[in-house]
């Protein structure tokens, strides 16, 4: 568990240390330095556990969770160009509040397009990050194309990932290696939670190894 009082990290460790040139530079360049949560993070979900992350609003937990999952994809992007079927979703971010995930959706293209360019800026291999949304107000229409066009990154509810699952959709889902679960304090301990919890076991069955889960509570 990481909450806003972790120390951040090994003395004497950077702890941009772990992510590639381009995502290092892109955070240098975006903020003055990473804030204790996130650095104690970033050392817990590199280690491939499951993480809580416990902070405040505007401590930078978000960015936190997401970081490591956004590099590894610019990483593994070109390995994946000459796939003849597309990519299923990778990460999978899950909020109980559609708004909040709206919001989400929109602040993941400033590290998507910070990142993307420099990596242009170093000569580094392109590729682009997509992302969806699917909640119970998208169209037939949208969730057609995101079934037939996965998203790397994949934001829901939990209503909505129990309804992909019960479905031919939960096909787009196994190659999930990622979830984010956010604003968990809000569905634990109450009968959502325990559905979320359920559809979570449900999802890993499909995938070939657990997904490493990341949970965020103010």
């Amino acid at each position: 568990m990481i909450d806003d009082t972790s120390s951040p990290g090994a003395a004497g460790m950077d702890p941009l240390s772990g992510f590639s040139p381009a995502a290092r530079d892109w955070f240098a360049a975006s903020f003055p330095a990473p804030t204790p949560v996130q650095s104690a993070a970033w050392d817990a979900i590199r280690a491939g556990g499951s993480t809580l992350v416990i902070a405040p609003t505007g401590s930078g937990k978000t960015l936190a969770a997401f970081m490591h999952a956004i590099d590894r994809l610019f990483a593994e992007r070109p390995r994946e160009a000459d796939r003849t079927a597309p990519a299923g979703t990778r990460v999978l971010y899950i909020s109980p509040l559609k708004a909040l995930g709206a919001d989400v959706q929109k602040n993941l293209r400033l590290p998507l397009c910070g990142i993307a360019e420099q990596r242009e800026r170093r000569g580094d291999p392109a590729g682009t990050i997509s992302v969806g949304m699917r909640t119970g107000d998208t169209p037939a229409s949208e969730r057609a194309a995101l079934v037939r066009r996965p998203p790397d990154i994949l934001i829901t509810t939990p209503e909505s990932l129990y309804l992909m699952l019960t479905s031919k959709a939960r096909e787009t889902l196994r190659e999930v290696d990622t979830v984010i679960i956010d604003e968990i304090h809000a569905v634990a301990g109450t009968k959502r939670g325990a559905h979320l919890a359920l559809s979570l076991e449900r999802l890993d069955m499909l995938l070939p190894a657990p997904a490493q889960r990341v949970g965020l509570s103010a």
